[in-house]
């Protein structure tokens, strides 16, 4: 990632209240963080003792149950 070019907002008595980030920097974090988020699901997944199924058989259950609340 780039180096950040991050500006602060600060109140009256000069305390950093918040911080300016140019846009695309912004949304390099949100790429990461979206990446951070999928490898956390994974291991979670990884560590969970649920029994694994084919990708089509949950889709069709996931569909199923959309059916339901229908």
């Amino acid at each position: 990632m780039d180096s950040l070019q991050e500006r602060y907002l600060t109140d009256d008595q000069g305390n950093r209240i918040g911080v300016l980030l140019d846009i695309a920097a912004y949304r390099q974090l949100l790429d990461k963080l979206e990446e951070l988020e999928s490898l956390y699901a994974f291991d979670q997944a990884e560590d969970s003792e649920d029994e694994a199924i084919p990708l089509e058989q949950a889709i069709a259950e996931i569909e199923q149950q959309r059916e339901g609340l229908s």
